[in-house]
């Protein structure tokens, strides 16, 4: 599993085939779920699916570019992170990331923002990237205030909002 950088409790990687039952049993966890509906999988085929693409976005260094978080101490997929181009803007992305219940708490989520949000910088030139935020999700909130993103304004009617409560959208300048 090719490793493309760390932190003090994660090792940011590509996807492994390997990965695919943890991805999608993750993905099902209710929190999961509540925050980001539109994540989830049908089944482990489509797990696999989506690691085979992930795969060749980040072996072509395309976007999406999306990776796996893996906990240092035991090893265990725990959770993604990712960006994706904002569509018709050139030089800005949008970060994603989830970690996973058994892992929350422990402050993983801040880290590997902080991480990424360097990373995507570095590697990819990007001179803005935004954090987008379902209404209610304080949790994601305070993860990207904590890393410097400040918020930006209010989004309706996104087609990544089934439930059309609204999204808080964040933004990071480099």
């Amino acid at each position: 599993m090719e490793k493309i950088f760390e932190t003090e409790h994660l090792v940011i990687r590509k996807f492994s085939d390997e990965d695919a039952k943890a991805l999608y049993e993750n993905h099902l966890e209710e929190e999961v779920k509540q925050w980001i509906p539109n994540e989830s999988y049908a089944d482990l085929n489509e797990a696999k699916d989506a690691i085979g693409f992930f795969l060749d976005c980040v072996n072509q260094e395309n976007l999406p570019y999306v990776l796996a978080v893996e906990e240092k101490k035991t090893k265990e997929l725990i959770g993604d992170t990712g960006i994706n181009e904002v569509e018709g803007r050139s030089g800005e992305v949008e970060i994603g990331y989830t970690i996973c219940k058994r892992a929350s708490g422990k402050g993983y989520a801040t880290e590997l923002v902080k991480a990424m949000t360097e990373f995507a910088f570095s590697k990819f030139g990007v001179e803005v990237i935004y954090g987008r935020v379902m209404h209610g999700n304080q949790a994601s909130v305070r993860v990207l205030e904590k890393n410097g993103y400040t918020y930006e304004k209010e989004e309706f009617g996104a087609e990544d909002d089934p439930y059309n409560n609204g999204m808080w959208i964040y933004k990071i300048q480099r």
